[in-house]
């Protein structure tokens, strides 16, 4: 996929402190477009500008968690949204904050016959988006549930269209919820989201605590009941050379400016307070980042 750069923010916006920017430009590595990681991040981007952090700000579109590992490993951003998952703990990666619950929804389509995941058997399925974390997550929870299928890694729209048209069986896709592309789908194609639970234990006994049961409102996608899905956290992330002026303003604004960070649509759990920011482990907070947050909270 074509990594498309979207810049958020222009100059001049110096915040209300009477200081300058803390830093001329922030990049932040976020996801597909019709994806909740595009959107936080065209927000937060918003709000870095607003608040002084930046004199302005770069949303780069990538595939997701992996592509944007990629780019922070490389020096090639300042700032990365990352499945909690698909983050390796080492000297190289930081973390600022804990900032929202991603949901791993498979979808097929409402006249399908599938209503479990073991019905995927033989079946054709997108499972994540190349350089996504989804796709970690997604082969990780077909081999815990011994699901033998046919997989494929295409980008959010092409998956909702060939799953539209009956090219695939099932697609995976995680992010928050609703996701407006599915949304979208779920208006011209009636669709249904599989429940996941039943493989959630298995998942966990050999990947660790860091996948959680979370359920998928009643309504959402047209559906009557709430469904179980399974939830990752998600990460914004950064290099230990970022500058402490920076870390600490990018936490300030997570914390103080928290309300102007959730898409209106978006129903699915934030974590943008302390209780849940700090929450990283095993990705230890930036310095600058950890100084915030005691100073906000003590």
């Amino acid at each position: 996929m074509k990594r498309r750069t979207l810049l958020v923010a222009a100059l001049g916006l110096t915040g209300c402190s009477g200081r300058g920017p803390a830093v001329d430009r922030l990049t932040i590595a976020a996801g597909e477009p019709g994806g909740f990681y595009l959107e936080f991040a065209q927000l937060l981007a918003g709000q870095l500008v607003a608040s002084g952090v930046a004199r302005e700000t770069q949303v780069k579109s990538t595939g997701g968690s992996a592509d944007n590992l990629r780019l922070l490993a490389k020096g090639e951003t300042d700032l990365a949204l990352s499945l909690a998952d698909a983050v390796t703990a080492g000297p190289g990666v930081r973390a600022i904050g804990r900032v929202y619950e991603n949901y791993l929804q498979c979808v097929v389509r409402a006249d399908s016959s599938y209503k479990s995941l073991r019905d995927l058997g033989g079946a054709t399925i997108s499972a994540g988006a190349a350089g996504s974390g989804a796709a970690l997550t997604a082969s990780r929870l077909l081999v815990s549930a011994k699901v033998d299928a046919t997989t494929s890694h295409l980008p959010l729209a092409q998956a909702a269209d060939a799953l539209a048209s009956g090219s695939i069986d099932a697609m995976f896709w995680s992010g928050g919820v609703p996701t407006a592309t599915l949304d979208k789908l779920s208006k011209q194609t009636p669709i249904r989201l599989l429940p996941l639970d039943s493989s959630l234990g298995a998942l966990r006994r050999t990947y660790g605590a860091v996948y959680q049961d979370v359920r998928v409102p009643t309504g959402v996608y047209g559906a009557t009941a709430p469904v179980s899905v399974i939830g990752i956290p998600n990460l914004l992330l950064c290099r230990p050379e970022l500058s402490a002026d920076v870390a600490r303003g990018v936490a300030k604004t997570l914390s103080r400016q928290a309300v102007h960070l959730v898409p209106p649509s978006a129903v699915g759990a934030q974590f943008l307070n302390l209780q849940s920011l700090v929450v990283t482990a095993p990705i230890p907070l930036h310095d600058g980042a950890t100084e915030e947050y005691r100073r906000l909270y003590g």
